[in-house]
């Protein structure tokens, strides 16, 4: 007999809420998913971190926010 296989959601999801973002991304226009993404990255720089380096940028990134919240 074969096993029934239920979905687990991130706890306060649920099977309503996912198909509630599925359709809000679904019925996005092109110029509304390119106008959320640049929101996103307003205040922030992307860059490629040498794996070698990345505990030492969480580092620095931390002091930063520690000084930045003082």
């Amino acid at each position: 007999m074969k096993k029934e296989v239920q979905n687990q959601f991130p706890p306060g999801w649920d099977e309503a809420r996912v198909r509630d973002v599925i359709e809000y991304y679904e019925n996005q226009t092109e110029e509304e998913a390119v106008a959320e993404d640049e929101a996103a990255f307003a205040d922030s720089t992307m860059m490629a971190v040498p794996p070698p380096l990345v505990p030492e940028v969480r580092e620095l990134i931390a002091r930063y926010e520690e000084k930045k919240a003082s």
